[in-house]
């Protein structure tokens, strides 16, 4: 199938055109940006041009900021294309359940992704925790700013999401392997004199069987890069790290190769784009975002010392 990426950055680049250049399901026919370009694709700067001009692209997959998301999918969806959207999903909740009932009002697929979830621990700790009496699960997610999105100055502006870009990745896994729903009990967000959203926050949730949940969310991270959900049990404890690409049960390692047989997540996500299409289907979880908009909506605000590229 014919696809086109809009938004031709450092995501887009690094990770969505690899992926798709190494699949069967698809060739990338044209892209869309204002500046990005790549080699040997037809480039757009207008995607109402794109669509008008290259009919024969059903699948368009979107790779912008999250602000301008919705104008973009709800164009692309009003023109019958099929779409796939990175992560988060949209700004807010309400543009999300919007695109969703415009994708089934035009018959279109539709796939909200959380790339995390396709990390190759993510499967086999949801096999393992199921039916498990569920003690403690933390979160520590610190990283570099500075390295991860260097000059991205829409992360610190409303809708940006500040640390809860990342953040919203480890949400997205635990959502995923926990048996039982959770929900965002209090947070602090630590938010930089000279931007609109906290390059730190840390979160605690509520366990229906009263299990001890909570998160730690940094930007500031120097030297080594930590992206690790730690889940004590009362018949062991599992660990994922290197955000779910290595699993421990108890300190042995205990991936089985099985689940590799795809390698990578964005891999992984185009050949669920692929089956979505093939059946008609639409995919949209918005659990993550929603304890992200609930940290947002409960999160005690302090100030932290300005941001320095």
């Amino acid at each position: 199938m014919k696809i086109a990426l809009v938004g031709i950055g450092k995501i887009a680049v690094d990770q969505h055109v690899p992926a798709i250049a190494a699949s069967s399901n698809w060739e990338l026919a044209a892209t869309v940006s204002r500046s990005g370009t790549v080699e040997g694709i037809d480039a757009y700067t207008d995607l109402e041009e794109m669509l008008q001009s290259c009919g024969d692209i059903r699948v368009v997959s979107l790779c912008l900021p999250p602000v301008p998301r919705y104008t973009v999918a709800q164009a692309a969806i009003r023109a019958g294309r099929h779409v796939m959207l990175e992560k988060p999903p949209g700004a807010t909740l309400s543009e999300c359940h919007a695109l969703e009932a415009m994708a089934r009002e035009h018959r279109v697929s539709f796939f909200a992704t959380w790339h995390s979830r396709e990390a190759a621990g993510v499967a086999q700790a949801k096999q393992w925790l199921a039916g498990k009496d569920l003690h403690r699960l933390s979160v520590t997610w610190k990283e570099d700013v500075r390295r991860w999105h260097p000059g991205q100055d829409w992360i610190w502006q409303p809708g940006g999401l500040g640390v809860f870009d990342p953040g919203i990745n480890a949400l997205s896994i635990v959502t995923e392997i926990l048996p039982d729903p959770i929900h965002v009990q209090s947070a602090l967000l630590e938010v930089p004199e000279n931007c609109q959203t906290p390059i730190a926050a840390s979160i605690e949730f509520s366990h229906p069987k009263g299990a001890q949940v909570g998160a730690v969310f940094d930007f500031r991270q120097s030297g080594e890069q930590i992206w690790t959900i730690e889940v004590e049990t009362g018949q062991g404890t599992l660990v994922l790290s290197e955000g779910g690409a290595k699993l421990t049960i108890d300190g042995s390692d205990l991936l089985d190769q099985d689940h590799l047989s795809l390698q990578g997540e964005y891999p992984r996500l185009y050949a669920r784009m692929a089956d979505l299409v093939s059946h008609g289907d639409i995919d949209m979880d918005l659990a993550p975002m929603r304890h992200v908009a609930d940290a947002f909506t409960l999160g005690r605000r302090i100030s932290a010392a300005p941001f320095i590229e």
